[in-house]
């Protein structure tokens, strides 16, 4: 299963759904995928695609994966309006620089299976995608705001100043949550937020960059200003800002008591 074939093929509708619990042996607990879509073309219903974000890799991911789709099919069995039974896939996503995916991805990885015992025993396999080590032609082909996760990614491990494009966000709200969640840094959301970009339209990375850039200015600014050490207009000078681009930037952040 090639990445083209899987995210720039002919495009049937995929709607969002959540798989929220599980009933086994008589208790409910607790098994959520990160991203559950419904795949359908017109009226038919071809699949289930399930996507699991990762920023480390995980040793056990073939087993959660199996889990994940078996729950999916019980599901199927379970639902009695069910005409007709579907497959189920998922993707594994991977956010990580350092190196490319070298966990288990099948079953067989997972634990030694004596040679007596292959025949019987199923192997299962996961697909993984290394996102950071997507090509710019790749990364060109997404049309939803995934291309701005993949481009900052990629740049991440190449170890390059991360240059946002002009592109407007579709949903930016939930573009900076993932943001935060993949990286563990809340910039891109403080920034959105601070930017009060949820009321505004057209919003761009390069808006929100721009005001995470000025948010660290803005620190270095107020606390020279705190210490007395320097003017507004030395500031400005070292800078090499206008006066009142200076203030404007000092603004974002309070003045300490």
């Amino acid at each position: 299963m090639s990445s083209k074939n899987v995210f720039f093929g002919p495009a049937p509708k995929i709607y969002l759904i959540t798989i929220r619990r599980v009933k086994a042996d008589g208790e409910l607990h607790e098994q959520e995928r990160d991203v559950s879509k419904i795949w359908k073309n017109g009226e038919i219903r071809i699949s289930i695609l399930g996507f699991e974000n990762q920023t480390r890799q995980d040793s056990d991911m073939p087993l959660r994966i199996i889990s994940y789709d078996g729950a999916s099919y019980k599901q199927e069995f379970l639902d009695k309006s069910n005409t007709k039974r579907y497959p189920v896939a998922t993707l594994v996503l991977y956010f990580g620089t350092d190196s490319k995916w070298t966990a288990p991805k099948s079953l067989y990885e997972c634990f030694d299976v004596p040679k007596e015992l292959k025949p019987f025993v199923s192997d299962y396999k996961i697909n993984v995608f290394d996102i950071a080590w997507l090509d710019d032609e790749t990364i060109s082909l997404f049309k939803s705001d995934f291309k701005f996760v993949a481009k900052y990614f990629q740049t991440k491990r190449l170890n390059k100043d991360y240059i946002p494009t002009s592109g407007e966000l579709l949903h930016a709200d939930s573009l900076m949550k993932l943001f935060t969640a993949l990286t563990g840094d809340n910039s891109f959301e403080t920034a959105y937020d601070e930017g009060n970009f949820k009321n505004k339209g057209g919003v761009t990375m390069c808006d929100v960059v721009e005001r995470i850039e000025n948010r660290g200015k803005a620190d270095i600014i107020r606390k020279m200003l705190d210490a007395k050490a320097l003017t507004v207009e030395q500031i400005a000078d070292i800078l090499k800002l206008p006066v009142e681009e200076v203030k404007k930037i000092t603004q974002m952040v309070p003045v300490l008591n």
